[in-house]
């Protein structure tokens, strides 16, 4: 667990002192879990966004008011559709004993040989869906693609994942390709 994040019981509130509170720089949540039920908490927004910023699928070390501290993972985050401000978080404790399902995200990097040979990457998926101990959860994992060739494709199955976790996610499902370039890509010079 990386990180402390200190969690406020909140009682039931109108939509008026919710939106007071977010003014205030809190942000309503709600933790859950097999151990603790449902409860419904308030954290800081600068807490949250720093968290986000640093890696958004850390295990948290979640201060729960009469609960003591517990690990937690962000669920979801909704934020308000215009001014992208987060209006509420799901965290979900977790059992270290036991395996969970998450999404680990892959970074792509080097630019393919495909590319510089005038191709275009295209990327299908950015995220897989992999089931692994807590202690072994990757906020992301990096895949070097620039071998790839025009006509090259990398799929799920050709991830390879340290030992411990399991990928759930479709083995043959495509996650970039370098395709040729169409006829109204190709620029000739005049």
């Amino acid at each position: 667990m990386s990180k402390t994040i200190q969690l406020t019981e909140r009682a039931n509130l109108s939509k008026s002192q919710i939106n007071l509170l977010r003014k205030q720089g809190q942000v309503p949540a709600i933790v859950y879990g097999k151990d603790i039920g449902s409860i419904s908490v308030i954290v800081g927004e600068k807490a949250i966004i720093s968290v986000i910023k640093h890696n958004p699928r850390a295990i948290l070390n979640a201060a729960i008011p009469e609960q003591g501290n517990k690990p937690v993972l962000i669920q979801n985050i909704q934020r308000d559709p215009l001014s992208n401000k987060i209006v509420h978080v799901d965290f979900y404790q977790l059992n270290m004993n036991e395996s969970m399902d998450s999404k680990v995200t892959i970074h792509f990097s080097g630019e393919p040989v495909g590319v510089k040979e005038g191709g275009t990457l295209q990327v299908e998926m950015y995220e897989v869906e992999v089931r692994c101990m807590p202690n072994n959860l990757l906020s992301s994992f990096e895949v070097d693609i620039s071998r790839l060739k025009i006509g090259d494709q990398l799929h799920v199955s050709d991830l390879t994942f340290h030992e411990g976790i399991e990928v759930l996610s479709d083995a043959g499902s495509m996650l970039v390709k370098i395709a040729q370039a169409s006829a109204e890509e190709i620029v000739i010079p005049a």
